[in-house]
């Protein structure tokens, strides 16, 4: 059932309804939105505590893991007393306490095809785990279910984001035959904390802009960040029409880029 803003409510968000982009509608529409976030790390903490704050009414969190010592410089939402406890449910206290409308719900689980109802039950995906296999599955679900999908990366000083749209976009199988196969971990390489910051928080700006139906999006390209140049880039994806998750749909559209 929708559900409009009470007084309190509007009052609350006051900053964001005042943007000509948002209005009482663009925040009615997060308050009425399902995000799922897949991986709760550097980059799912990050995009959950800017969408709880921003007035997103239904939260799923779905991770398998625990809160270790070596997450709390990347993973902010996470403190030295939850060490030991389910990311999902040291995350969902943290951020009931930030916002006790957002409804937020846990699956401790790890990520695989077993879990597509989740997708379907949501709005919008963002994908914020740390391997290709989880990534290629949830790619191929939120086309299969078409669902919006927001995908982050981060190791070292870098940054990525890719958001595909099914029906209307290139799918992220399509930028994954681009590249090398190598799956580096943080473990491996080490990550720059407050670039997974960053990414994670660009994920929950993408996902917002995409619920108030806004058009400045970009698809059908990549998003680069260098923490070290302190640059961002955009790359156009080339037409790939032998793409097995997207079929034809890969490149149809031109990638968005006008300001409004």
């Amino acid at each position: 059932m929708f559900k409009s803003l009470t007084t309190e409510q509007a009052m609350r968000y006051n900053r964001q309804v005042v943007l000509k982009k948002v209005d009482l509608d663009g925040q009615e529409a997060l308050l009425n939105a399902s995000v799922c976030i897949i991986g709760v790390g550097g980059l799912g903490t990050a995009a959950a505590t800017s969408l709880c704050a921003s007035g997103v009414g239904n939260i799923t969190l779905v991770d398998f893991d625990t809160v270790e010592v070596t997450n709390l410089p990347r993973q902010t939402l996470f403190s030295e007393r939850d060490v030991g406890e389910a990311k999902v449910e040291a995350a969902k206290k943290r951020l009931s306490e930030i916002n006790s409308e957002c409804h937020i719900t846990c699956v401790n689980a790890a990520f695989d095809e077993a879990l597509a109802s989740v997708i379907k039950n949501c709005d919008i995906v963002l994908d914020c785990t740390d391997n290709l296999e989880s990534r290629d599955i949830i790619n191929e679900l939120c086309f299969a279910n078409n669902r919006p999908l927001v995908s982050g990366a981060a190791i070292r000083f870098e940054g990525q984001l890719f958001v595909a749209i099914p029906g209307q976009t290139a799918c992220y199988g399509c930028l994954r035959t681009l590249f090398s196969s190598v799956d580096l971990s943080c473990v491996e390489a080490g990550i720059f904390s407050p670039v997974v910051n960053i990414v994670g928080t660009y994920q929950a700006l993408l996902a917002m802009q995409l619920l108030m139906g806004m058009s400045t999006v970009p698809t059908n390209a990549l998003l680069t960040f260098d923490g070290l140049t302190h640059e961002w880039q955009q790359w156009a994806l080339p037409s790939n029409t032998s793409c097995p998750v997207c079929e034809n749909n890969a490149g149809k559209q031109k990638t968005t880029t006008d300001k409004e």
